[in-house]
């Protein structure tokens, strides 16, 4: 099977692209307009509250056959309980996202930035994973304590992916554990706002090539949303790869 990549926005309800990006287009279609420019979207609002199976199936129904979604586990495990009693938080989310059926590719799971390695907890959780195997799962670790061997080796063992997350404050970590690349472009300069450089986007659109020739599947998100800088650099990157 050839692999793909997968390029897009963290999110796309937002306001502040309206008369950019969404220029002319009514908001009931904001999501129909980014899946005909982009190949995958990364859905941020899992992250801060659970939705209703009823969306996810909506949203299903919004976009083409082979278009990807990627969404953000929610934060109730990640840091409300940083990882511990896992099994129901997912089988909750489970649940619900399975109304996206196949398009649901990815769940991204973003720890603190100031929660540091405990491999005890991290162990627990990913054998709570394994009990989702109908999609694959990435990890964004923000504290460099995690960036070991260690990590890198149980990630592995469960075909759980290293999210290699790229933002002004916080370390990168360009660790590739699977079989599956995902990438969160948060702005470099200026998190969650800077625009990336052709330079950059050069760089970003060179290794995804690599990995697509290794027989990856990559997926690539842009979060530097605040400035509108987000859906524009996905485009680019897209054109420089294809």
């Amino acid at each position: 099977m050839t692999a793909k990549p997968y390029i897009g926005t963290s999110g796309w309800s937002y306001q502040g692209w309206k008369d950019s990006f969404y220029a002319g287009v009514p908001r009931k279609n904001w999501l129909i307009h980014c899946a005909r420019q982009f190949t995958g979207i990364e859905v941020n609002a899992t992250f801060y509250g659970l939705q209703k199976r009823s969306t996810f199936e909506r949203w299903h129904t919004q976009t083409p056959d082979d278009f990807k979604f990627a969404i953000k586990g929610n934060k109730f495990l990640t840091h409300n309980k940083k990882l511990l009693e896992p099994l129901e938080p997912i089988e909750r989310e489970k649940d619900r996202a399975s109304g996206l059926g196949k398009k649901l590719a990815v769940v991204i799971w973003q720890l603190p930035q100031r929660f540091q390695k405990e491999m005890d907890r991290l162990t627990v959780f990913l054998k709570a994973l394994d009990t989702w195997p109908e999609t694959r799962h990435t990890i964004e670790f923000r504290h460099k304590s995690w960036f070991a061997r260690e990590v890198e080796n149980i990630l592995q063992q469960h075909r759980v992916a290293v999210c290699i997350s790229d933002g002004a404050d916080w370390p990168l970590w360009d660790a590739v554990s699977t079989d599956l690349v995902y990438v969160r472009l948060h702005g470099h300069t200026k998190t969650y706002a800077s625009k990336y450089t052709e330079e950059e986007l050069h760089y970003w659109a060179s290794r995804t090539r690599e990995w697509l020739r290794a027989g990856y599947d990559v997926h690539v998100y842009f979060d530097n949303d605040a400035e509108g800088a987000a859906p524009y650099d996905a485009l680019l990157l897209l054109e420089l790869i294809r």
